[in-house]
């Protein structure tokens, strides 16, 4: 069956699909279906009570107001005592660590309040947020614990430090039991962090199998795909389909578990060049062409290969291969691979400095200018995919596409939620700006994602026109002017100077005459 085509910037998880925030769970949403078992209703109603320690977590937050009242108590009183000439350097300094005390244990509230609510009461819904905390994404009970216990290291250090600078006033006694059981936390700590490595991976290896399964009972050929060799590990069984999808290669998305593009076996994920993003932690295929799985053994091999400490790793890798594939990239590239020896200019330190992603962390823009084959699409590609690798959710198109979504958003009435959808995107990507103009209701959607976007997320654009002409790509000199405006306020703008890497040797090949017309 012949897929329809798709639009980069309408993969099948589409962006105001998958970015829509999760409902938070409601005590509602614990009911059990109509015509449920009596167990079953049982488990429900058990489940529900998970809603009593939600108090709990509102009465931390009455804590962390006794904690902020405590902090400015003992800061009124430092301050008190330097006017009045009270204290020398050492109460100072003492003063000074029982403030970072203070915070420090808010911080312990903090970590107890958001990330247990999040993991034992109800799912917080704030995908999409400017503030979201980067280690709440991946919250779960093993990784609260190991936080916890670091973090209570953290204040026992600074219980020692208040020891021994104030140790003239410190019995022998105090001191030497504070340093047992300082000794004692960080032994915890450590055997807690070193716990959850095998409880990672067997969790992630669980739910690996798991997926794997599910993926060969979505096989379209023959019989069950438990019966199919190899079908384990998640690769294609030639004769029966690839597991999920069509095994034609066009599919966009996570293919994890899967091997390569329909005839053509890819080596190592790279296959068909509709299929972006490689899929090398799924299986690919040998020197000949053949998929792992298609011969049996190899296939049961590769599922039995699959050891508990890679696991992790394995699912890290498929982690990031689904947001490279989900972005909408043309073709991989890598700021390595990049050759600046055609570019009179920029630096390459500059290079160097963006492909950091500081600008990312800082809510930055990006915008690269410069002629037709100089590099702009490779570098604006290259920092997508080096975002996509630190975690972060990116999408790409060229400007013309971006238009043509926000106009369907807009006829659809759901543009305000389309740019709240792409706030889940730490960092857009718009190409080509400038080879085709805008026509004037584009021009202002463009302008309103800019501004919606501006000190909220970052944008890498690319254009072949500099800031002066685009008010002909805009058709409007004053919507151009601000959009210009909003996004180089906080942005870098790099020229790139040079002649095009795909004419090159031109040139010479024209002067030289071609080859054999001579005499």
């Amino acid at each position: 069956m012949q897929e329809m085509p798709v639009s980069r910037l309408d993969p099948p998880s589409s962006p105001h699909v998958a970015a829509a925030p999760a409902a938070p769970v409601t005590p509602s949403a614990a009911s059990a279906p109509a015509g449920a078992s009596p167990m079953t209703t049982l488990g429900y109603a058990l489940f529900a009570t998970r809603w009593l320690q939600a108090p709990l977590y509102f009465g931390l937050v009455a804590a962390q107001g006794v904690y902020v009242y405590k902090f400015f108590s003992e800061l009124w009183k430092l301050v008190e005592h330097v006017i009045s000439g009270q204290v020398d350097e050492t109460h100072v300094m003492l003063a000074v660590l029982k403030l970072v005390d203070v915070v420090m244990i808010a911080n312990l509230l903090i970590m107890v309040i958001v990330g247990g609510y999040e993991t034992f009461v109800s799912r917080i819904g704030l995908q999409g947020h400017r503030d979201q905390p980067e280690w709440l994404s991946h919250v779960n009970s093993n990784v609260l614990k190991v936080k916890l216990a670091t973090a209570i290291v953290g204040i026992s250090s600074v219980h020692l430090l208040q020891m021994f600078v104030d140790v003239h006033h410190t019995p022998e006694h105090d001191l030497m039991w504070g340093t047992v059981i300082h000794m004692a936390f960080i032994a915890s700590a450590l055997i807690l962090a070193y716990m959850s490595g095998p409880m990672n991976a067997h969790e992630h290896g669980s739910r690996a199998t798991h997926e794997h399964g599910s993926m060969g009972a979505h096989g379209k050929g023959g019989g069950p795909a438990a019966s199919q060799p190899g079908a384990a590990a998640g690769s294609r069984t030639e004769g029966a389909g690839d597991g999920w999808g069509d095994g034609d290669g066009s599919r966009r998305g996570d293919s994890w578990g899967r091997s390569g593009s329909q005839g053509r076996g890819d080596k190592w994920g790279h296959g068909d060049s509709q299929c972006r993003g490689d899929e090398r932690a799924r299986g690919g295929s040998r020197g000949d062409g053949d998929d792992w799985g298609s011969g049996g053994t190899a296939g049961e091999a590769a599922a039995t290969l699959v050891l508990p400490r890679q696991a992790g790793s394995e699912r890290a890798v498929a982690g990031t291969e689904a947001r490279i594939a989900a972005a909408g990239f043309p073709a991989r590239k890598e700021l390595e691979a990049f050759d600046a020896t055609h570019l009179r200019a920029p630096d390459p330190l500059v290079l160097d400095r963006l492909g950091r992603l500081d600008f990312v962390a800082r809510r930055e823009n990006v915008v690269f200018l410069g002629g037709p084959g100089t590099g702009k699409t490779h570098l604006a590609v290259a920092l997508g995919v080096r975002a996509c690798e630190a975690g972060k959710r990116v999408l790409f198109a060229p400007a013309p596409e971006w238009g043509a979504r926000l106009r369907r958003a807009k006829a659809s009435g759901r543009l305000a939620d389309e740019l709240a959808a792409l706030d889940a995107y730490a960092l857009l990507v718009v190409d080509e700006l400038g080879y085709v103009p805008f026509d004037p209701e584009s021009a202002n959607l463009f302008f309103q994602l800019v501004a919606h976007r501006y000190e909220r997320a970052s944008m890498v654009v690319t254009s072949d026109r500099p800031f002066g002409r685009w008010g002909e790509v805009f058709g409007d000199a004053g919507i151009a002017s601000a959009t210009v405006d909003r996004l180089v306020h906080h942005a870098e703008v790099v020229t790139l100077e040079g002649d095009s890497y795909r004419t090159r040797g031109l040139a010479g090949a024209t002067a030289g005459g071609w080859p054999g017309l001579d005499g």
